[in-house]
């Protein structure tokens, strides 16, 4: 029987609570979830950037949840991914930020193919924080990839104005229109992630999100950890 496991997430939308209670259920029974949400984090993102304050920020929250019985913590929001780093560093719990599986297999992809990936965000405070995670794991893998960064736009707005709908074809048109010029499109935001399900393979690109990736990694090296 496998042993249960208790993983702590920080969210900075409170929509992504209840979508990664979905995932888990398909992962398996054994996994439950803590969760914190706090969408000041983001906020202060996309007015300051990444700074101290924010990065002490995530890490009391990861602290929080480490006292609660968290085995690991999942910090679900790629806009304050870089916190999530300081935070795996200055916590006794591993740490890891969402889209970092994610930007794995994306530069795999790329390097199987012509060595170009295309990023998509509603927000630009994701495209740095993203883009320098691939530019990492491109340089990690010694390949020649290029990398391609775009803002949806009028995506974030639909979406704040509850038009989930319009805020999906936004992110499926853009999809389409990189298709062809690229080997795979990352979907920055966990948010976006809803669109993937009719984006399909993004017409000749792979398309990738973070969640499931994310919270499947998250998993696996929250059964591998030994407290202490």
């Amino acid at each position: 029987m496998t042993e249960r496991i208790t993983l702590g997430l920080v969210h900075t939308a409170p929509a992504l609570a209840d979508s990664f209670e979905r995932l888990a259920k398909e992962i398996g029974p054994d996994v439950q979830l803590l969760h914190v949400v706090d969408s000041s984090l983001l906020a202060a993102a996309i007015e300051d950037g990444v700074t101290e304050d924010l990065s002490a920020r995530t890490t009391a929250h990861v602290g929080y949840l480490a006292g609660q019985g968290a085995d690991a913590v999942l910090v679900t929001c790629s806009s304050i991914g870089e916190c999530a780093d300081v935070a795996a560093d200055r916590s006794d719990i591993p740490v890891l930020r969402v889209d970092r599986p994610m930007a794995v297999r994306a530069v795999e992809t790329a390097a199987a193919g012509r060595g170009r990936v295309a990023v998509l965000a509603t927000l630009s405070t994701t495209l740095g924080p993203t883009r320098r995670l691939l530019e990492a794991e491109v340089d990690r893998s010694g390949e020649e990839i290029s990398i391609e960064a775009t803002v949806v736009e009028g995506a974030a707005a639909a979406r704040a104005a509850g038009e989930l709908t319009r805020h999906e074809e936004l992110i499926r048109a853009a999809v389409a229109e990189l298709a062809d010029r690229c080997d795979v499109v990352v979907l920055a935001q966990a948010s976006m992630a809803a669109a993937l399900d009719e984006a399909g393979d993004g017409g000749g690109a792979d398309v990738l999100s973070s969640p499931l990736s994310g919270l499947t990694e998250a998993v696996t090296i929250a059964r591998a950890h030994e407290p202490g």
